[in-house]
């Protein structure tokens, strides 16, 4: 399970939201990003996040466990310090929805709950808790994009991604057979 959940938090970590960054977007700098599951058996992860305009955007997980780029709607509601906000998505095939209110404020300290609901999903919900708290600007060796684990392992999501999508085989690939 622990094994799952690191994964997942992971998987939550590197996705990349499809909402527009003025909706939500935090303060640049160093934040610490503490993440529980409920009913989870793992321990909340903490991790601090280095962020800028660009970055920011791609490290927060407003839909939970699904990936905000799939869902077709999506409604948010303004109301003082707190945003809330509604996706609408298919995961394989099947309908799924993601409830995400977050308050407080982007300039130093949050909460985002994140409820999302699917077949897809063991028990067919999940909750999810991020508490972020603005640390100060990012450290001399940090750059955008970089997510330092609670254990120092530091890695950057913009060139993971950037790795990722370089491996994926785009089309025909020559089939290295000596010519005759």
């Amino acid at each position: 399970m622990r094994r799952i959940a690191t994964a997942l938090i992971l998987t939550l970590v590197c996705a990349a939201p499809a909402y527009a960054a003025e909706e939500l977007s935090r303060k640049p700098g160093l934040w610490e990003v503490k993440t529980s599951i409920e009913g989870a058996s793992a321990p909340a992860r903490v991790v601090q996040q280095c962020i800028d305009a660009s970055t920011d955007t791609m490290l927060q997980s407003v839909a939970g466990p699904l990936n905000a780029a799939a869902c077709r709607g999506r409604d948010v509601q303004r109301a003082g310090d707190t945003t809330t906000i509604d996706f609408k998505c298919s995961v394989a095939g099947k309908p799924a929805t993601a409830h995400t209110v977050v308050s407080g404020s982007l300039d130093s300290a949050y909460t985002m709950t994140a409820t999302a609901q699917s077949e897809a999903i063991p028990s067919g919900k999940m909750v999810m808790t991020m508490d972020g708290k603005w640390l100060g600007p990012c450290a001399a060796d940090q750059k955008p994009g970089d997510v330092i684990m609670a254990n120092g392992v530091k890695i950057n999501v913009p060139e993971l991604q950037k790795r990722a999508l370089s491996n994926l085989p785009l089309g025909p690939q020559p089939d290295n057979k000596p010519q005759q």
